[in-house]
């Protein structure tokens, strides 16, 4: 990037077929590559497609590269670095007069290409540019306030552009720099005990469950008694957005100056009578959940949507998250939510020289605050286009400079974020609107709600809403098999092998169509039929993308058989 070469960055766990469209389509020159194992893997179908001017192994050794058929020269990471210093020691005893030649990289210039994760089809070629990238480092200051010295914990791909913006802006502030992994997360919160944790939402889901988990297993007093005093503390904190006038509800209109009094005087002495406990709780239930999770600053967390009882709990227990919002075209970060002012449910304030507007999907008009449209920004982060593909750039890049981002949400009107934000009205998003699921009956689904609602059972691990011209909404479910006693305990299988089998299924979908009544109920919709499946949505089955959100499509096209006998 220095000397205004574009790279073009993708996880090592994507398929060869994928690597070598982006390869091709990106037009790259040559192949930077982790470990051998890796360059093995893809090197047979490389060498029949591609000719790469050279390669660069980062660990690992030259001899165990299999180079059949690819006869670019390969240099190791040391070799880089020794090709610079040999330069400095001897400049004069080069083939070349010695002086290194730079040309000058304009701001608009192309620094990387960044392919999106193709959650609705063919990934597209992100150009950023270095403005892009430099906005990012010169203005999440405001987000994260980070010290010398501070501790970073992050389990994001390091080519994503989420952590990629993140690690370029804590480097610059001289912040120390961990990496983990979803099967070493608990150990490592415990052991670095870090000031921040960068992720996504699905992390905070599985720091939540595990809490919950624990608290489960305990004795039957300690169970209640957590459980009561976590229930306290939620109820205080409700009293308190109450009477702060923290309310995120799509009402434009503030509700007349008595009604508004009286909520306002019952929320101050409820908070009043349980904040005593709530400070109970904190000594006693809450420093040993904050030891064990280990974040002393905040938790960040952006790249999808943040259920909001996982939210409301971590604001209740005295951790502080930080949800933010952004995509890979916006470089990525566009908006996110600031300690002086963290609104659950939003995702915060545009960040600098970031604008925002929310306009009617059918005739573009912008819409007032508090009403729902799709969203669109306009900032100096926003990319320069889609690589080769000037008509996918037309559709969501107007000639004004605006956005479309594709998601639908609300810009909340001032009186509903409280006198503690003064700093205008925060965004609140509400799904995708190519998620959104149209019923043969014409209504309109967000199927987000209704999976949030739902993720709230520790019987449901995973679960994809779906009905698209049915006439009722039903879903996928990825049961939690340590939550679901679903092995066989029929005495007669003896007689009948496939009837212990048959009951445990049967008893395992009427466990879960509780869960969706129990969890569901206040939802606009109601989940009908349901199709439950073994086998959990994963990156390396295809079903999630790497920065873990479901792939809604593939999905539904893995179960297109299955999803016709349920609505038949």
């Amino acid at each position: 990037m220095a000397t205004g070469a574009v790279n073009v960055v993708r996880g090592s766990r994507s398929s060869v077929e994928e690597l070598l469209q982006i390869y091709s389509h990106s037009e790259s020159v040559a192949l930077v590559v982790d470990n051998p194992e890796f360059f093995n893997r893809i090197s047979k179908k490389f060498s029949t497609k591609v000719s790469p001017r050279f390669v660069i192994l980062l660990w690992g050794e030259k001899s165990s590269l299999v180079m059949e058929g690819i006869r670019s020269p390969v240099y190791s990471y040391t070799e880089i670095i020794n090709f610079r210093r040999e330069k400095l020691r001897n400049p004069l005893g080069s083939d070349d007069d010695g002086k290194y030649e730079y040309e000058f990289i304009n701001p608009d210039d192309t620094a990387a290409i960044m392919y999106t994760s193709g959650t609705t089809g063919n990934p597209k070629g992100v150009m950023l540019t270095h403005r892009n990238l430099l906005h990012q480092i010169n203005n999440l200051f405001e987000i994260v306030p980070a010290e010398p010295g501070d501790r970073f914990l992050s389990m994001l791909p390091s080519w994503h552009a989420y952590e990629r913006s993140c690690e370029y802006f804590i480097f610059t502030h001289g912040v120390e720099q961990m990496y983990t992994s979803i099967r070493y997360l608990k150990d490592d919160l415990k052991r670095y005990q870090p000031h921040y944790l960068i992720s996504v939402p699905l992390v905070y889901e599985t720091l939540y469950s595990g809490i919950q988990k624990q608290i489960s297993t305990s004795s039957a007093a300690r169970k209640f008694v957590a459980l009561t005093l976590i229930k306290i503390s939620l109820a205080y904190m409700e009293m308190r957005r109450i009477y702060e006038g923290v309310c995120l509800t799509k009402n434009q209109n503030p509700p007349p100056y008595l009604i508004s009094l009286v909520d306002w005087l019952i929320a101050r002495v409820a908070a009043a009578i349980l904040w005593p406990l709530h400070m109970l709780a904190k000594r006693f239930v809450y420093r040993k959940i904050l030891s064990s999770i280990g974040i002393s600053k905040a938790g960040i967390s952006g790249g999808g949507s943040l259920p909001m009882h996982v939210d409301k709990f971590f604001e209740a227990v005295g951790v502080n998250v930080q949800n933010g919002y952004g995509l890979t075209e916006t470089s990525p970060v566009i908006s996110a939510r600031r300690l002086s002012c963290n609104v659950l449910g939003s995702v915060g304030h545009p960040i600098q020289d970031t604008e925002f507007k929310v306009v009617d999907s059918e005739t573009n008009n912008v819409l007032p605050p508090g009403s729902k449209g799709i969203v669109k920004v306009r900032g100096p982060q926003v990319m320069k286009g889609y690589y080769k593909n000037p008509l996918a750039t037309k559709q969501v890049l107007d000639e004004d400079g605006w956005f479309d981002t594709g998601d639908m949400g609300w810009i909340a009107p001032h009186h509903l974020i409280g006198r503690s934000c003064s700093c205008g009205g925060v965004i609140v998003l509400e799904g995708r609107a190519k998620d959104t699921i149209v019923l043969s009956t014409g209504e309109n689904v967000e199927p987000l709600e209704i999976e949030e609602a739902a993720l709230r059972s520790s019987l449901i691990q995973q679960i994809v809403v779906i009905g698209q011209d049915q006439r009722r909404i039903g879903a996928i479910i990825v049961p939690n098999k340590e939550e679901a006693d679903i092995a066989p305990k029929n005495n007669n299988s003896d007689t009948d092998p496939g009837a212990s089998e048959l009951i445990s299924k049967e008893k395992l979908t009427s466990m879960v169509y509780e869960e969706l009544r129990k969890w569901t109920s206040e939802c606009s919709y109601q989940v009908g039929p349901v199709l439950i499946v073994d086998e959990p949505f994963t990156i390396d089955n295809g079903l999630m993308t790497p920065t873990m959100k479901i792939r809604r499509d593939k999905v539904v096209k893995k179960y297109k058989d299955e999803i016709a006998k349920l609505y038949k």
